[in-house]
């Protein structure tokens, strides 16, 4: 966890608000002149796929960045800053809103609170994954949630196996693997069946997709070791996916490599808005069964 930035009376804003998306442009537009009542926009980027800091001027200077639209909005933003990550508040225009916490109503009444500096600033684990081909370094890309193997067409099950620090630990029989982040915990990995890790912890969680025997379970362990998974005979739709983004198709003996990275995603959570309340909140845990009359 790191302490709050410094801020100024009017804060230096980077803007990011996907374009692409009416309903978001449309929702940004409303709420620009309660951020111009608080804060300075130095500069507004409506393309997520370009790199941030070559793109917007004195980028050095923002204070922290300001992200209009859901979780996947986040995630992309988290991708643009690359090795230069800067505090983000997420405004909540998408659905669920793990990341992008705070809702559209309730904005005005927040920013006073982070200009003011009532909030934390809270480092989230980011990664790096390799693929090696041949011995050779294939390509390499930064992520935030999670490398998933996928076993594709024809949609049989794949062998996959699993090394820790370069020690065999198992070879998984499924439809797939999940190497996540804590943040990544709550998207495919909670959907696999994979546990939920608090945000701020520095781990991963391994989970096999659909494995063809009992006694596999997710496993959680340290960011600071070294992560390959190779699949030694793929099938020809057998896909390697970051982030939800396919990159590459595996070929046999591929090994995909991920390890802790150097850049950290930042994320600006204000008083109330504490991790638990969000899970509460988002995935509707009650307390207590109802039952009907």
């Amino acid at each position: 966890m790191t302490p709050p930035i410094d801020t100024k009376s009017r804060p230096s804003v980077l803007m990011l608000a996907h374009a692409a998306k009416p309903r978001i442009e449309l929702r940004a537009a409303e709420l620009l002149p309660v951020l111009e009542k608080h804060v300075d926009i130095v500069a507004t980027v409506e393309d997520f796929s370009c790199e941030l800091p070559p793109n917007v001027k004195d980028y050095d200077e923002i204070d922290f960045v300001v992200v209009l639209g859901g979780d996947g909005s986040m995630l992309r933003a988290a991708h643009a800053m690359g090795y230069c990550q800067k505090p983000v508040l997420g405004i909540n225009l998408g659905h669920l809103g793990f990341l992008a916490d705070i809702q559209p109503e309730n904005l005005e009444a927040m920013l006073p609170q982070v200009v003011a500096g009532d909030y934390q600033v809270v480092s989230h684990l980011m990664f790096e994954c390799d693929v090696q081909r041949q011995g050779e370094p294939s390509l390499n890309v930064l992520g935030l949630n999670e490398v998933a193997v996928l076993a594709g067409p024809p949609f049989a099950i794949i062998e996959v196996q699993l090394y820790v620090d370069g020690e065999l630990v198992t070879t998984y029989s499924c439809d797939g693997l999940i190497v996540s982040t804590p943040v990544g915990s709550t998207a495919h990995n909670l959907s696999a069946g994979g546990p939920i890790l608090r945000k701020s912890l520095q781990a991963f969680v391994i989970s096999p997709i659909s494995p063809h025997t009992l006694t596999n379970r997710p496993v959680v362990d340290t960011a600071d070791r070294v992560y390959e998974l190779v699949v030694p005979e793929p099938h020809e739709g057998t896909s390697l996916v970051v982030d939800g983004k396919v990159v590459c198709q595996l070929a046999a003996e591929d090994r995909i490599r991920i390890t802790r990275s150097k850049a950290q995603f930042q994320l600006i959570e204000v008083h109330g808005h504490g991790y638990y309340r969000t899970l509460r909140e988002k995935l509707g845990w009650g307390g207590r069964l109802k039952f009907n009359n």
